[in-house]
């Protein structure tokens, strides 16, 4: 897995580091899942953007994988993240 970060597309505002892989990434779209390093709860109406290892950012949107918790005391759930936006 890689290390990203996750900002809050609002107001540009730092969420939490992720480690995250990609299912797909075309021209037209990219996608995959992610875990939060520090448990924490997020909001998966808000939009996002995720800076990756590269330095590349999009904007996402994220949605929680109700079937795939992250064993752990307090759980860490796995997010499906989707790019709404071109990589740059």
């Amino acid at each position: 897995m890689n290390i990203g970060k996750l900002y809050r597309l609002s107001d540009n505002q730092f969420v939490a580091e992720v480690n995250y892989q990609f299912q797909d990434v075309s021209a037209t779209s990219w996608w995959g899942e992610l875990t939060l390093t520090d448990y924490l709860r997020i909001d998966t109406g808000e939009g996002y953007i995720i800076e990756l290892e590269d330095a590349r950012k999009g904007k996402c949107r994220l949605r929680k994988r109700v079937n795939r918790a992250v064993s752990g005391v307090p759980p860490r759930y796995v997010y499906q993240f989707t790019g709404t936006s071109a990589l740059e």
